[in-house]
């Protein structure tokens, strides 16, 4: 989906289209008075005081239609620049405005406005040349919104809007929005019983339901079984740590705006933890190791927290808390490669799992010239950074160089996944670390005797749970893979009077087998319970009527399909398991 705020031409046509709006709702509303009008990534939204009126659908369709007819009319957009004295008496009778005219820095700052025929708005621009040329827009919705975004003030009226050049960009945009919609992991997740928020807890702090908490074990359980398998040992350490522990690792100089405040307690200052390195760096010195400990795996699914401004939370994708697929690797430096090469599968054995396809390497390097942000040793940077250039032209893999994007203590591998709808983000990463072992004071003893300091690889492969809850659920819509789903199997008998005690036996007999099932015998025709299973996008429902319950056979149908599939019971569960344990849906 195009982001309208970066394309230059849909920018300024989205801007004169907000004005356009506001036209057709002076015309529509002559009291009303208008606050800001910003372009968005999807369009445009302005916020207004109708002085008490709250609309309803039937208004929106109204001022649509107003604006088509300005559009008709086709006005030209003119601009003037004015005074600041000038800009106070043109809006001396609209609070808003004079509250933007009065920030205003007289000397610095040019005050224009843009003139469509009978409506004049302050703006800064640039606009397009006609109002003719926003004809192809659609107002989307309409919301409540405080003046400045403070709850002690006035509730405004905010409308949303989009506007393209021509008629097949804007169906497509809607078609894209409608997609995004059905996508958003926040309405999948209310639809599924999978998460809930509520403000009494606070803003960014997801819950998980039963159902969403099968999925995070699920996927807990399953990346640490493949870490097990690779030799890595769990642990599991405090949400918190003493402000010193961040200090010695240089966080609390690189990272303390996104932390939460401080605590203080007993004489002693405590923060919540944003990230694990520190507390795996204080369990690697709890013993001496020799050369031949290494590489020492730590892994930990681990509870961090950090401040993100209310305005960009957005469900489990991003919030204030959550748990990360964390792990930390001490290495010697002749390790670097076999491990870091044995991150780099990891990783895409689980996407080739999952079905991840749609993504691309990032390898992050410092920017020389920012010396602040980054520890300052130019030898272990050039040293890094060409290490994981070699380790990854060695295994083939195609990556882009992104200079600046590094962590402050080493450079790192980034995936990129693109997801179905919205922006690329990073899901998975792994980064070398020749800082952080040296400022906690690491050492091994190598087989010279000598004491060494050991190379540290940061790696997650699911980034956070939460986060890739919310991915995976927008890619398949909420339709998870049978071996995923919270409920894998529900049963239908036909009729509870004749069917129930074999639907029963089948349900045990599922049980048994360690399969998540529910037995629906609500005294609901069998087709009314069909459709909400299928809503709740159960992968296997199971139709169980006189045919099956006499001849011990199983009838299924597997969501997303019309056909019916009859099976002898044995031979179902056989099926059944071979497909979780493979993990794909095909039982057929």
């Amino acid at each position: 989906m195009i982001n309208i705020k970066e394309d230059e031409y849909l920018n300024k046509l989205n801007h004169s289209c907000a004005h356009m709006m506001a036209q057709a709702v002076k015309h529509l509303y002559p009291n009303a008075k208008f606050w800001v009008g910003p372009v968005i990534e999807d369009g445009f939204y302005y916020d207004i005081d109708l002085g008490g009126v709250t609309l309803t659908d039937e208004d929106l369709d109204n001022i649509s239609r107003e604006m088509k007819k300005i559009a008709k009319d086709g006005k030209r957009i003119v601009r003037n620049e004015i005074s600041k004295k000038e800009a106070l008496e043109m809006f001396k009778d609209d609070p808003y405005k004079l509250d933007l005219i009065n920030r205003m820095d007289e000397k610095d700052t040019v005050i224009s406005t843009y003139t469509q025929g009978d409506f004049t708005d302050l703006c800064r621009g640039p606009h397009v040349d006609t109002v003719k040329e926003c004809k192809n827009f659609k107002l989307l919705k309409f919301s409540g919104a405080y003046f400045k975004g403070d709850s002690n003030n006035k509730m405004l009226q905010r409308i949303y809007g989009v506007c393209f050049k021509t008629e097949e960009e804007l169906n497509e945009h809607i078609q894209q929005l409608e997609e995004a919609k059905q996508r958003d992991h926040r309405k999948i997740g209310k639809d599924l019983g999978i998460f809930m928020t509520h403000d009494l807890v606070g803003k960014g702090l997801p819950m998980y339901l039963p159902n969403g908490y099968i999925i995070w074990e699920l996927l807990e359980n399953y990346i640490k079984e493949k870490e097990k398998k690779l030799g890595y040992l769990h642990v599991l350490t405090p949400p918190l740590g003493n402000v010193e522990l961040y200090k010695t690792s240089g966080h609390w100089d690189h990272y303390k705006d996104n932390m939460f405040p401080k605590m203080e307690v007993e004489g002693e200052e405590f923060v919540l933890r944003p990230m694990n390195c520190p507390h795996h760096m204080m369990i690697y010195s709890n013993e001496i190791h020799s050369y031949r400990d290494l590489p020492i795996r730590i892994g930990e699914i681990a509870r961090d927290c950090r401040f993100e401004a209310s305005g960009a939370l957005k469900g489990i994708e991003r919030v204030r808390t959550f748990c990360q697929n964390d792990a930390h690797l001490f290495v010697t430096p002749e390790q670097i490669e076999e491990e870091f090469s044995s991150v780099v599968n990891l990783i895409l054995e689980v996407y080739k799992e999952l079905n991840i396809t749609n993504y691309h390497f990032e390898l992050s390097l410092r920017d020389k010239e920012d010396k602040i942000k980054y520890y300052q040793d130019d030898k272990m940077w050039e040293n890094a950074e060409n290490i994981l250039r070699k380790v990854l032209d060695n295994i083939g893999i195609k990556y882009t160089e992104k200079i600046g994007e590094a962590a402050f203590y080493g450079p790192k591998l980034d995936v990129q996944v693109k997801p179905a709808v919205g922006p690329e983000y990073t899901l998975s990463t792994c980064q070398l670390d020749f800082c952080l072992p040296m400022k906690f004071d690491l050492t091994y003893v190598d087989k010279d005797g000598e004491r060494k300091t050991p190379v540290v690889l940061h790696r997650a492969v699911f980034g956070s749970l939460d986060r890739f809850i919310a991915y995976y659920l927008e890619e398949t819509k909420g339709a998870l893979p049978l071996w995923l789903s919270p409920t894998e199997v529900n049963i239908l008998p036909v009729n509870n009077n004749f069917h129930l005690e074999y639907s029963k036996e089948i349900f045990n007999l599922l049980k048994e087998n360690n399969i998540r099932v529910k037995l629906d015998d609500r005294e609901e025709k069998v087709g009314y319970r069909m459709r909400e299973s299928v809503l709740k996008k159960i992968p296997i429902t199971l139709i169980l009527g006189q045919r099956e319950t006499d001849n011990n056979e199983i009838s299924y149908r597997v969501y997303g399909s019309e056909e019916t599939i009859t099976l002898p019971k044995e031979e179902f569960i056989n099926k059944l398991n071979t497909s979780i344990l493979e993990k794909n849906n095909n039982i057929n």
